[in-house]
């Protein structure tokens, strides 16, 4: 399960005020964005690699980091990087060159490619690349590297405040996330992701990305311990329902989930428990979109308590 990690306050504004600075190089373009605006402002490069592209295996890296481990060598054919980490997608810094994985369904390049474009907008993530040998990155300083180019592509292919005003105009459903993909052309994934995120600094919000939630539907990989792919809460989540749990939660929800193959497959309110034990009621829904199922949980109102007479 990948759980949201939510940046301090001053890395937020730094990395947003260099994203801002893009999109007023742009002109402050309407959504949906063009990348390939993007990287010609940037002066970017994008290649396609597959696991089998001589093309891309002629291509070397001679020092880089490469999730938590120093890439350091003879120098590295990347093909072999690439094999040996499972990339999906890569910055080079010294070539100012992003590779995606061109195996990889297309609707998941954008995103891909927006987060390597995040890397590349954050000066230190250079310095992150090409290190000391003799240092590795320890594995909080990589998520953190990583969820820096993560809001990076989110505030970039969301339009900054452009998408959290839209938000912010809109009941929380998964009806106005379905409209907000249409407007910004991002996935209905990274649309639920990000809405959670920006809506819900005020109002408690939770959301789940898994597989099919109904017994009969579920995949093989389907771990009962750690049934999401994406467990995700709004600031206000996070602060009052740290002990709020992905599998508990996922439980309830398959609860009331049918066995459609698509569309809808329920909605109920739900009853969740704060860090000092009091009840609050939420109402969720789950669409399918045939590929993940969207969970959405938006906070209702404190759970009376009844007391014998």
């Amino acid at each position: 399960m990948a759980k949201n990690h939510l940046l301090p306050t001053k890395t937020a504004q730094d990395i947003d005020q260099r994203v801002d600075r893009v999109l007023r190089g742009l002109g402050n373009p309407e959504p949906p964005l063009r990348l390939e605006d993007v990287r010609a402002l940037l002066k970017l490069d994008r290649a396609f690699y597959t696991a089998t592209d001589p093309g891309i295996a002629r291509e070397t890296i001679s020092r880089i980091r490469v999730a938590t481990i120093q890439v350091y060598q003879r120098p590295t054919l990347i093909i072999d990087a690439i094999k040996k980490f499972s990339l999906k997608a890569l910055y080079l810094p010294d070539r100012k060159r992003i590779l995606l994985d061109g195996d990889l369904p297309i609707k998941k390049h954008r995103w891909n490619e927006a987060h390597e474009i995040g890397h590349s907008v954050i000066p230190w993530h250079e310095d992150v690349m090409h290190g000391d040998n003799a240092h590795t990155l320890s594995q909080s300083c990589h998520e953190q590297v990583e969820t820096e180019a993560n809001f990076a592509a989110a505030r970039l292919l969301f339009l900054r405040d452009r998408f959290s005003e839209e938000a912010l105009s809109l009941q929380p459903s998964i009806e106005a996330i379905q409209k907000l993909h249409g407007i910004f052309g991002n996935t209905l994934s990274t649309t639920l992701y990000r809405f959670i995120e920006f809506a819900g600094n005020e109002k408690p919000i939770v959301g789940l990305i898994t597989g099919h939630p109904h017994a009969t539907r579920r995949g093989a990989d389907h771990d009962p311990t750690k049934p999401c792919r994406h467990f995700i809460q709004s600031p206000a989540f996070a602060k009052t329902f740290r002990r709020m749990g992905e599998v508990e939660i996922f439980e309830a929800v398959a609860g009331y989930c049918g066995s459609q193959g698509g569309g809808p497959l329920g909605a109920a309110d739900l009853i969740l428990t704060d860090d000092n034990g009091n009840q609050h009621r939420f109402a969720f829904e789950t669409f399918f979109n045939r590929y993940d199922a969207l969970t959405l949980g938006v906070y209702l109102s404190p759970e009376a308590k009844i007391y014998a007479a």
